[in-house]
């Protein structure tokens, strides 16, 4: 195989679009070990206080005014390519970008960030970028912002993204379904009770895993910890806060004082590790969190999905039957009871999650981009 030099465009608003791209970048290095990659944030391309204002009013939408975020996201939904708002974003950083990939010469370009590629997609059709554009949707949902005439090849997670697109004019050969890829360690099969040992946790009682994202939007965690901690059902509990520090701390007593076994911890890197212990999952619904989930055959339950991109993944959850949805305190008590009492409930959703992402989503994606490339360099050869 020929050297091969790949940039990969993500960006920090939500940690999900980085996790995808670390997820391409292990599959191509493990398919070819000499690949040179560039992985670069598409926030370095603004101006800092831009790119800073952009983030923080992200992160606040989302934790403090959801409702606020989710009109935004629905009204942009169907945002035509030649509009106004659009021009404007795929204006955004564009000197700099084709500065820097003139520079780089890269044989192939990947975005797991929506706004990038609709800017690097402007270039493509306008010939500045004369290299294959390839789209990661990180989402099971159809919106505008992913969609851009001048984009070679989409990965997408689900037949319904595939059909979103090709009802909005994509090329259906231009699509693959290969699952939003996740890193391969989220494939292997480990030892469940091996784990919790190591976590000086109980090996034989029913466990459920609290995750709040990496800013800890999961509104109520405290409160799920402290009914988790006293019901009179044996479980035991292991809560990820991320960084937010605020909700660390407001667990002490609770940690301290528990009837049943809580296991706190900040911001960690062995989320495969905590999923392959837990019988159960409560959290937000970001795409790459569903999707390694559902890699591991983790039942999950969402609470008071962020209205947006995250309420469409809770809806393909429910709809595939590897997730339920709770809107309220009562609805999610409800649900996490029924389901520690009903372990034959667990096992059909983990049944329907083994259907819906057949598995090893990085390398399928990756297969697909290397032969985008070499199809180019044949046709160039020809030429």
């Amino acid at each position: 195989m020929e050297q091969l030099n790949v940039l990969i465009f993500s960006a920090s608003f939500g940690a999900g679009h980085v996790r995808a791209a670390d997820a391409i970048i292990e599959a191509l290095r493990a398919k070819n070990p000499n690949v040179k990659i560039t992985h670069l944030d598409f926030g370095a391309f603004l101006s800092k206080t831009f790119n800073s204002v952009v983030k923080n009013t992200y992160i606040e939408l989302i934790k403090h005014t959801p409702r606020l975020w989710g009109k935004f996201y629905y009204r942009t939904s169907k945002i035509p390519p030649g509009s106004l708002f659009q021009r404007f974003l795929n204006g955004l950083g564009r000197r700099e970008f084709v500065r820097f990939i003139q520079v780089l010469q890269p044989d192939l370009v990947i975005c797991t960030y929506p706004t990038v590629a609709g800017v690097l997609a402007r270039q493509r059709l306008k010939g500045v970028l004369n290299v294959p554009l390839v789209t990661v949707v990180t989402d099971y949902a159809v919106h505008s912002q992913w969609i851009h005439p001048g984009v070679d090849h989409y990965i997408v997670g689900c037949e319904g993204v595939y059909e979103g697109l090709v009802a909005r004019g994509i090329a259906p050969q231009s699509i693959q379904v290969s699952g939003i890829p996740v890193s391969p360690k989220f494939e292997l099969k480990l030892d469940r009770q091996e784990i919790l040992r190591k976590l000086d946790m109980n090996p034989d009682l029913p466990t459920v895993l609290v995750m709040g994202g990496a800013y800890g939007v999961l509104g109520g965690a405290k409160w799920i910890c402290k009914i988790l901690s006293e019901t009179s059902i044996p479980v035991q509990s292991i809560v990820v806060c991320g960084q937010d520090e605020k909700l660390y701390k407001a667990l002490d007593s609770l940690v301290e004082e528990c009837k049943n076994p809580v296991a706190r911890f900040g911001f960690v890197r062995n989320v495969e590790e905590l999923m392959s212990a837990a019988d159960i999952i409560i959290t937000k619904a970001g795409g790459l969190t569903v999707s390694e989930a559902l890699t591991k055959r983790l039942p999950l339950v969402i609470f008071k999905p962020i209205p947006g991109q995250e309420e469409e993944n809770a809806l393909y959850l429910e709809n595939i039957g590897a997730g339920r949805v709770a809107q309220n305190e009562e609805e999610l008590e409800k649900i996490i009871f029924k389901l520690l009492k009903h372990p034959e409930d667990l096992e059909r959703m983990r049944i329907a999650a083994a259907k819906a992402v057949p598995g090893h989503a990085a390398e399928l994606a990756v297969e697909g981009i290397l032969q985008l490339v070499e199809d180019r360099r044949s046709v160039s050869r020809i030429g």
